[in-house]
């Protein structure tokens, strides 16, 4: 494990030390869309966010960060962390064990380092120049994604179809008939289990640089593959198509494609 890989570890148990001990509990809520939509956020997020932030001000001062909460602090930095203190904040307050911490570490503007973090069971899974591996109850074991070159054997995720416009519902309807399974529900939790082999492919719309950052190198050290929706890099349009196996980009890009942006 490098030094900073190492580091994303220390900051997913800093978090931890925050979000955990009020999981399940009482822990303020607010609503960031006002009274036209619903779009949460806890004290949980906030304070996990600042202890992250303070960690890397203390060790690794000329480092950048990017966080949901908190905005930008030297977003030009050649080493900027990108921070998701809890991905997943409705499953955070609804109870349920699917919400992640998401800490991403970008150099020169590319993600290189990526942990996705469930405390609550204990799973901490990382991407690096070290490889892709799952850290939980004590152990440290190597993961990578699984063969899976037809779309129609395929399991595939989406967070919420409700989170495509009509033209993406189209196409992600398209996909899903296709493909054998499709699971909903497990925000970034899903491509933790495509790193895992057990997913095959994930796409999502409206996501934002925190959501994706970490995911990327994670996904990409098991042998998998992360696009938008024209089969380039991730970008600020939001489109993310996750795959463990190369070959279904074409395949779901077939029907996706059609409504990229």
């Amino acid at each position: 494990m490098t030094e900073l890989e190492a580091f994303a570890v220390e900051l997913a148990a800093v978090a931890a030390a925050v979000t955990v001990p009020v999981f399940r509990g009482a822990c303020e809520t607010e609503n960031k869309a006002g009274a036209g939509g619903f779009d949460p956020v806890t004290q949980a997020d906030r304070d996990a966010e600042a202890a992250m932030r303070k960690r890397i001000a203390e060790r690794y001062p000329h480092h950048g960060v990017i966080g949901e909460e908190y905005g930008q602090d030297r977003p030009e930095a050649e080493h900027v962390w990108v921070l998701d203190p809890i991905d997943g904040t409705r499953a955070f307050i609804a109870g349920l064990p699917l919400w992640t911490t998401l800490i991403g570490l970008n150099r020169e503007g590319r993600p290189t380092v990526g942990a996705i973090s469930q405390p609550y069971i204990g799973e901490l899974f990382l991407g690096g120049p070290s490889g892709a591996r799952m850290l939980a109850r004590g152990q440290d074991q190597a993961i990578a994604c699984r063969p899976c070159p037809n779309l129609n054997d395929a399991i595939i995720a989406t967070t919420d179809p409700d989170i495509f416009t009509g033209a993406e519902r189209g196409a992600w309807t398209q996909v899903r008939a296709a493909a054998r399974l499709a699971r909903l529900g497990c925000d970034a939790y899903a491509y933790a289990m495509l790193a895992s082999g057990r997913i095959d492919l994930v796409a999502e719309s409206a996501l934002k640089v925190w959501d994706w950052s970490a995911l990327v190198p994670v996904i990409e050290a098991a042998g998998g593959r992360v696009v938008n929706w024209r089969g380039a890099a991730p970008d600020d349009g939001g489109q993310i198509l996750a795959v463990g196996d190369a070959a279904l980009i074409y395949q779901a890009l077939v029907t996706l494609r059609r409504a990229a942006v």
